[in-house]
């Protein structure tokens, strides 16, 4: 798409960091409309505009009104140079010209970015609320469809915090250190190999990624070794601590020759424990129902509960 093209009664152009405000207020109030409440915060769009992998100056759209007013958002990235683009679009109901804009904008975006990293194709994903059917109309008008649904999980944590459980030669360890750092990291590529939306990814470029994250707390890192062999690992963050004191496990991975040893299950009772001693109260995660493992079930006899669903709606879109 030539983005240069005249939306009429609109402006357009690129944000930049001091943006955030706006697109946090612009995002917040289509959540709530949507589901009921903002599902951000000012620090996670701020992340979004400092994210490793995104260029503002060339992968991201906000579109104003004939007053000013910000009337759309949109940006589209490339994850770790593979070839799977995540895209978003928001735009403030009733302007359906200011969301199509959008949509062909960062559907030309993907294409591009497919380019210039040397792929052919490319698989262009956008995560769209299930009670968000206006969004799922488009997305289909645009060639999208459902690939997959993940399921936000969340259990309540009440007085005081369980003893932490142990098994058998599996000693737990936190991410003080680059050693235990550098092997969560194997852990966590090589148990999702295979899971959907995954791209492989260095050391260095997957350390990136999660601290330029303003919830990333290394604290929150546990890594499971068996007589010493690394085996699983969770990744906890504070990303749902400003809107609602809960923690959040952002990764949790087992490799496939250590799964069924109660290792999940071991790591996820140590996140809850230690959120439950921090004050919060509670602790959600996200899961694939498509998973390849049975993770689903893990959660739900965990204690937890599925409180909202997000669909992923993918295009392939050749180069």
């Amino acid at each position: 798409m030539d983005t240069t093209r005249p939306l009429p009664g609109h402006t357009t152009r690129r944000p930049v960091a001091g943006d955030a405000e706006a697109i946090h207020e612009l995002v917040a109030q289509y959540d709530t409309q949507v589901i009921g409440a903002a599902d951000c915060t000012l620090a996670d769009i701020a992340d979004e505009l400092a994210e490793p992998g995104f260029d503002p100056g060339r992968d991201g759209w906000l579109v104003h009104d004939a007053a000013g007013a910000l009337a759309g958002w949109g940006r589209a990235v490339c994850r770790g140079g593979g070839d799977i683009v995540d895209v978003e679009v928001v735009a403030r109901p009733g302007t359906s010209k200011v969301a199509e804009w959008l949509w062909e904008a960062v559907l030309g975006r993907a294409a591009g970015l497919g380019a210039e990293a040397g792929h052919p194709r490319v698989r262009v994903d956008a995560g769209i609320y299930r009670q968000d059917s206006a969004k799922a109309g488009l997305a289909a008008a645009y060639g999208l469809a459902p690939a997959t649904s993940f399921h936000r999980m969340r259990i309540d944590h009440s007085g005081p915090p369980p003893r932490p459980a142990y098994l058998p030669g599996v000693t737990v360890h936190q991410g003080h250190t680059e050693e235990v750092r550098e092997q969560a990291h194997r852990v966590h590529q090589e148990a999702f190999a295979g899971h959907f939306g995954f791209v492989p990814t260095a050391y260095d470029a997957w350390r990136e990624e999660l601290v330029s994250s303003s919830a990333h707390d290394w604290d929150q890192l546990l890594l499971a070794r068996v007589h010493g062999e690394p085996a699983a690992m969770l990744l906890g963050t504070d990303h749902f601590v400003p809107d609602g004191n809960c923690g959040y496990v952002r990764i949790l991975a087992v490799r496939p020759r250590f799964r069924s040893r109660g290792l999940g299950r071991l790591l996820l009772g140590r996140a809850f424990a230690a959120d439950a001693g921090r004050g919060r109260a509670g602790t959600y995660l996200h899961v694939d129902a498509g998973n390849t493992t049975p993770a689903l079930d893990l959660y739900l006899s965990a204690g937890m509960r599925p409180v909202l669903v997000i669909d992923v709606w993918r295009k392939t879109v050749t180069v």
